[in-house]
């Protein structure tokens, strides 16, 4: 994954979002496939940031039914990024 824009999705505007954004934390979406150290590069080169560090979970599809065809959403990774002190993302 060469590019960083193929890792990191987009930021994620939540409520958890916001109530960790004081303690210099930030929520984005990444690729599946990406790890800590793709996520942190990616971070560091698309916002010129300081990453201190990178927590990831990977979220369930949820189950979905439309008439009678059951299925389901796909999953998808979240990245909770620390930023060292002095660093900042505009995220509005």
């Amino acid at each position: 994954m060469a590019n960083p824009y193929d890792v990191v999705k987009g930021c994620l505007r939540t409520e958890k979002g916001s109530k960790i954004l004081p303690m210099n934390k930030y929520l984005f979406r990444v690729d599946v496939g990406a790890n800590k150290i793709a996520i942190k590069e990616a971070i560091e080169d698309i916002y010129k940031v300081r990453v201190e560090s990178v927590n990831t979970l990977i979220r369930p599809g949820k189950p979905k039914r439309v008439r009678y065809a059951v299925g389901k959403t796909s999953e998808w990774k979240e990245a909770i990024v620390t930023l060292k002190e002095g660093s900042k993302i505009d995220v509005t």
